[in-house]
């Protein structure tokens, strides 16, 4: 009989994904719960690195919170001239994909069930997951709301089993306690990671090591190694590499003459080499709030309206999250899908959604000229502590006493207790993102 510290030491090649029970390599069901859900991989023991992404996550969520949803086609989006901001596993079945254009992903599938985004919710479910994953390392790099990258060297002994255990026992308790479902990708390092959650979507679980990488990633276009856009990708296409085998054939030295550091890099990746580590939770970079209108506007009255709406919702998710930023970005798109983007720092960090607007504002009127626009954005980045904010002059300090008077009535009654003047019958919106 092995012994618990040899177990840990050792682990198995091979175990029950739903009951954790070690099984023959040859097993193709568990002897212990029938189950055929098997993780198996010669190298099950050494693999440390994860990449765990949530499946479909926003329209997840949603079919979670509404269970008549659960056999229906859903996506997630809003108005007719918006995007589609998450699609489930049915909806993908007919073509939908995310970022699509609203009235492509209906005619695709005229049958779905069009749920507004509600951001907030899907920041909370999102957090919920982020701080099962921290119980289990320290390491957790963040790579949006749903996804993140893990490092569990050295836990074994912490919990008493192998990484990819805790891993298939993390996914357990999410679906169970948290109502969504996740898929996980275990292996070496983080580009192999990333690559092995993809393989087994949804509710996945896959494992990929080095030895294996080259031959799975030969014939894979070159644009599927990450950072190869489609400049990049012209460059090595016209110099003769076109599939990642051309780069694995390559000559190391003779990549790094034609193209620098980032031939190295292709040569690395091309060979599932990657010596990046994984870098904790550093928090957010930028917090933002956009909206795509139903008819373009050219209006800048109509359109100062939208913008006090999208800083009121910048400055609430700021002060929710205790933070303040010194550099503000407004975002614009036009009629001809044309993106113009427009950024000023401030002296001093805010949170004030006044603050927001005036300098949001002052960066619009300089874009009013007969152009008509579609989209419009407005975000906070250079982030710090919400206690190094400063209200810097009196007009700061009054604007600060007001909105803090209207947060507190606006959390003892209802977001709708208080409507600022300006933002009163607004015009109407199709689909509103926000970014952290």
């Amino acid at each position: 009989m092995t012994s618990p510290s040899s177990a840990v030491d050792d682990g198995p090649t091979c175990f029950c994904r739903d009951c954790l029970h070690d099984l023959d390599f040859t097993a193709r069901r568990c002897a212990v719960c029938g189950s055929p859900r098997l993780v198996r991989h010669h190298a099950l023991a050494s693999l440390t690195f994860a990449h765990i992404d949530c499946d479909a996550f926003y329209a997840t969520v949603e079919k979670r919170d509404n269970p008549a949803l659960a056999d229906k086609p859903v996506i997630v989006g809003g108005g007719k001239r918006g995007v589609v901001s998450a699609a489930c596993y049915i909806s993908r079945t007919f073509g939908v994909r995310s970022a699509m254009p609203m009235f492509k992903a209906l005619a695709l599938c005229p049958s779905a069930v069009v749920v507004p985004p509600d951001m907030a919710k899907y920041v909370r479910v999102g957090r919920e997951v982020r701080r099962a994953m921290q119980a289990l390392t320290p390491l957790v790099e963040p790579l949006s709301i749903d996804e993140a990258f893990l490092d569990l060297s050295g836990t074994q002994r912490v919990h008493g089993m192998i990484p990819a255990k805790v891993l298939a026992r993390f996914a357990q308790t999410i679906e169970r306690d948290v109502g969504v479902t996740v898929s996980v990708g275990l292996s070496c390092n983080k580009f192999l990671a990333k690559i092995a959650s993809d393989l087994d979507k949804p509710r996945g679980f896959a494992a990929l090591d080095q030895e294996e990488a080259r031959a799975m990633l030969a014939d894979k276009p070159v644009n599927f190694i990450f950072g190869v856009g489609p400049a990049t990708q012209e460059r090595l296409v016209q110099r003769g590499y076109r599939l990642i085998a051309d780069l694995q054939r390559a000559d190391e030295t003779e990549l790094m003459k034609q193209f620098g550091g980032e031939g190295q890099r292709l040569w690395r990746l091309a060979r599932g080499i990657d010596g990046r580590r994984v870098v904790a939770d550093r928090g957010a970079k930028t917090i933002s709030s956009e909206t795509t209108f139903e008819n373009d506007i050219r209006d800048f009255t109509t359109l100062e309206k939208m913008l006090w709406r999208l800083s009121e919702k910048v400055s609430a998710r700021l002060k929710n999250s205790e933070l303040a930023g010194s550099t503000i970005t407004l975002k614009l798109k036009t009629a001809d899908f044309r993106q113009r983007t427009r950024s000023q720092s401030i002296h001093a960090p805010t949170q004030l959604a006044a603050k927001i607007f005036a300098i949001s504002r002052e960066m619009l009127a300089k874009e009013i000229d007969g152009t008509a626009f579609r989209l419009m954005g407005t975000g906070v980045s250079a982030l710090r502590s919400g206690s190094d904010a400063h209200d810097t002059d009196m007009l700061d300090r009054r604007s600060a006493d007001a909105e803090r008077a209207i947060d507190g009535l606006r959390k003892k009654f209802g977001e709708a207790a208080v409507i600022r003047g300006i933002a009163y019958e607004g015009p109407e919106k199709s689909d509103e993102e926000d970014g952290v």
